[in-house]
């Protein structure tokens, strides 16, 4: 008399989608499920007659028998993956899980078809070497570039100190004169500081350290002085609700320069430029918020596109679309987050949120 409970399981073995198989010890299948067949393309005939190893990748081939082994052992082998060859000459991507029955001398196993995701990892790992090369490049280019101009940085300031101010008797030239030099000097500052940075080794973890807000934004401004004037810029500023905090020296004063630079750059013609820059520390949460009233954005259009590298807003020739991709970077590499407010000829509020 035929046995219920087999009887009972046949349509499930025969509808399902996932790939089910019965193997022997001695490594022939046994049973097949239709999904089984039409994914390889072979006839019941065709995987009866042969070994199973024989339809197994022959890179495969050797680690696949010696999980067979540990089978015949009574171990259960869960989430294995091997590739198999179909009729047609495809390699296909199998997951198994077979449970073995000892007394039968038989092996009870469903496989999933994972092609389609190897694909997409083969894809992923092949962007990833792609872009570690490419982020090489840069890191190599940044370096030589800033390498590279320490040198007529260094015989600026050589030339400056060449110059007898006591000879000169016009304030404005004076007074220009000493812009150039510090900005010449805030130039030197920063190279030195770069070049040091990127000869560090890249494994090595960014080291976080206690940054004080003003002295840092003053000294970004310092650097930018003649800018500064010239723009007839309002800049106030309060740091009381948080002076200082933990971040890297370096990337703050980038991103003081970079909102900075933009803030006079994208200022209305029509309208004095002012700028605030603010601390707060709200339940714990500590922020940095930097406001301006510029020509601000139009954040339904642009999006998240804002932060994107060699994204252009406003038109300008001198614009190169990095500066914002900067301050992006630098505030998500050491765990925070920075969010913006804008709205055309209302100005920006850029809110970064320390970790």
């Amino acid at each position: 008399m035929n046995n219920p409970l087999v009887l009972s399981l046949d349509p499930f073995f025969e509808l399902s989608m996932d790939l089910l198989c019965i193997a022997g010890y001695d490594g022939y299948f046994r049973r097949v499920n239709p999904a089984f067949r039409k994914l390889l393309g072979y006839s019941e005939e065709e995987l009866f007659s042969k070994l199973i190893s024989d339809f197994i990748y022959k890179g495969d081939q050797s680690i696949t028998a010696s999980y067979r082994e540990n089978l015949k052992k009574a171990v259960p082998l869960i989430n294995y993956e091997n590739r198999f060859i179909t009729k047609s000459g495809e390699l296909i991507w199998l997951q198994w899980t077979s449970i073995p029955l000892p007394d039968k001398q038989l092996i009870y196993a469903i496989a999933k078809n994972i092609t389609h995701k190897k694909k997409l990892e083969e894809e992923r790992n092949n962007h990833i070497v792609q872009l570690e090369e490419i982020n090489k490049d840069l890191k190599q280019l940044s370096y030589t570039t800033s390498h590279d101009l320490r040198a007529p940085v260094n015989n600026l300031l050589t030339l400056f100190s060449f110059l007898d101010l006591s000879k000169i008797k016009d304030p404005d030239v004076l007074e220009t004169l000493g812009y150039m030099k510090m900005a010449t000097e805030g130039l030197h500052q920063s190279m030195d500081k770069y070049v040091d940075l990127l000869s560090l080794n890249d494994t090595l973890k960014v080291e976080m350290e206690e940054v004080e807000f003003e002295s840092t934004f003053k000294q970004v401004r310092h650097s930018i002085e003649s800018l500064v004037g010239n723009s007839n810029v309002k800049i106030e500023m309060d740091f009381s609700a948080l002076p200082k905090v933990l971040f890297k020296k370096n990337y703050l004063e980038s991103i003081f320069l970079n909102l900075l630079t933009n803030s006079i750059k994208y200022a209305r013609p029509e309208v004095l430029p002012l700028i605030q820059v603010t601390t707060s520390v709200t339940n714990g949460v500590k922020q940095l918020i930097f406001e301006d009233n510029g020509l601000g954005f139009d954040m339904e259009k642009i999006g998240d596109r804002i932060f994107g590298l060699n994204q252009k807003f406003h038109g300008n020739a001198d614009s190169k679309g990095v500066g914002l991709y900067l301050v992006y970077n630098h505030v998500t590499n050491l765990g925070g987050t920075i969010t913006v407010s804008s709205e055309i000829n209302k100005g920006a509020t850029f809110i970064i949120t320390f970790m």
